[in-house]
C-alpha cells in the first residue's frame, strides 16, 4: 500500500515565502520607517512652540512648527511618506530635520541676548524620539503580522 500526500499547499506556502524573502527587506521595511517617522513627527510638531507676537509687530508664529515638513501645508504623516529612505548596513535610516536656523537654539537651549541667563531648550524632538523609540518594537510587530497576513493569503 502507498500514501498519498498533495504537496499542491505546501508548494504554495513555500512561494509565498520566497515572495516575502524578497519583498520583505524593501517593501516591510521601508514602509515601517515612513510610519515611525510620520508618528515622530506628529509627536515633534504638537510640541514644537509657537511664537506669540504683538499684532504691530507684523511678525507671525508658527515658523519653526512648519520647519518640521519643510514648510509644506501637508500633514506630518503625507510629508513623512514623501521622504527618502536609504539603508546603511542593516539599518534603514529617514532623516527628519528642521532647516529654521534656531530649531537646535529651542532645543536644548541658549543663552539670554544680553548674555545674562539661559533659556531652557525645550526638546521637543528629543522627547519625541524618545517615546517612538519605546513604542517601536510594539508598532513593528503589529505592521509585521498585518504584512504577513497580507502576504500569506
Amino acid at each position: 500500500m502507498g500514501l498519498k500526500v498533495d504537496i499542491k499547499e505546501l508548494v504554495e506556502f513555500q512561494n509565498n515565502l520566497k515572495k516575502i524573502n524578497k519583498s520583505l527587506k524593501s517593501d516591510f521595511f521601508t514602509s515601517a520607517s515612513k510610519e515611525l517617522a510620520a508618528r515622530l513627527l506628529a509627536k515633534v510638531i504638537k510640541r514644537t512652540p509657537v511664537g506669540l507676537y504683538p499684532a504691530s509687530s507684523g511678525k507671525v508664529g508658527g515658523t519653526l512648527r512648519h520647519g518640521w515638513t519643510a514648510g509644506n501645508e501637508s500633514s506630518g504623516a503625507k510629508y513623512a511618506n514623501s521622504l527618502t529612505v536609504s539603508k546603511s548596513g542593516g539599518k534603514y535610516i529617514i532623516e527628519i530635520i528642521n532647516p529654521t536656523e534656531y530649531a537646535s537654539y529651542v532645543e536644548f537651549g541658549h543663552r539670554k541676548r544680553n548674555k545674562k541667563g539661559w533659556v531652557e531648550g525645550r526638546f521637543m524632538l528629543t522627547i519625541s524620539e524618545n517615546e517612538i523609540e519605546s513604542i517601536a518594537p510594539k508598532v513593528l510587530e503589529n505592521k509585521l503580522e498585518k504584512y504577513l497576513e497580507r502576504i500569506l493569503k
